[in-house]
């Protein structure tokens, strides 16, 4: 059985992650996003890389410096 990686636009990739396209852009700019790809002019988010994205973010309270992510991989200060 083939495994299909499901690649999205902006607009859905930013309703994906509940968030605006503009934030999208700007990570794009900035550094510190998603990762995408270019084809020409047109950019697509594989949906896996959103998914890993938000997980790398992912805290237990609002008092949390640092996600349970980089904590697991001893970055904790």
């Amino acid at each position: 059985m083939e495994h299909f990686e499901v690649y999205l636009i902006p607009r859905d990739a930013a309703a994906y992650l509940c968030s605006g396209i503009s934030t999208l852009a700007k990570l794009r700019l900035r550094g510190g996003g998603p990762p995408f790809t270019r084809i020409g002019r047109a950019i697509r988010y594989r949906r896996s890389d959103l998914d890993a994205y938000m997980a790398k973010g992912l805290v237990r309270s609002t008092s949390d410096r640092v996600p349970l992510s980089q904590k697991s991989a001893g970055h904790e200060p």
